[in-house]
Order: C-alpha cells, then structure tokens, then sequence
C-alpha cells in the first residue's frame, strides 16, 4: 500500500495502519521462508544418517534456495510493475481531457 493513500487519515489511524502492514508483511516474510525450508528439505534431503548433509544434499539445497529466491525476486518485480502500470492507468483516467 502506499504511504500517500494514508494521507486523509488521522495521524493515530496512519500509525495504526502503517503498523499493521509492517506485520503483515513480517508474517508474509516468515511464511515465504518457512516454504522455502520446507520444500528444498523436503525435495534435497534423503537420509538421517549423519548429523551434517552429504555433498549431493548440501548442492541440491543451494540450488533449490537460489531457484526460489530468484522466482520470488522475479514475482516481486512483476508485481511492481503491475502495481506501477495500474497506478498510471488510474492516473491517466481521472486525469480531465486535454
């Protein structure tokens, strides 16, 4: 959300507010790296039988992170983008004709 749709409230509610996107957003960052652990432990890890990962388990994990990681940044981009392209279609539209 941006800070700027804050402005016609009170200063307590955009406190309010604002703290409460903070913790949304610190929930959807725990969430996306619970996931993460569990899908590449999941797919990468095979056995038990030692206390450290074997080298094969060790580079699988390092590319699931990296795949995840890089898919996330990716959505992350897109996702600005269209917030961005949205943004200026409703600025173009309320915009009066010329």
């Amino acid at each position: 959300m941006d800070p700027a749709q804050l402005q016609g409230l009170p200063e307590a509610d955009q406190t309010r507010m604002l703290g409460m996107i903070e913790a949304m957003q610190a929930r959807d960052s725990l969430r996306m790296y619970n996931s993460l652990v569990e899908k590449c432990f999941d797919t990468c890890v095979q056995s038990f039988r030692r206390k450290t990962l074997e080298k094969d388990e060790e580079k699988c994990i390092s590319k699931c992170c990296e795949k995840f990681l890089k898919h996330s940044s990716r959505v992350s981009i897109r996702f600005a983008e269209l917030n961005q392209q949205q943004v200026m279609e409703q600025v173009g539209g309320a915009a009066p004709p010329s």
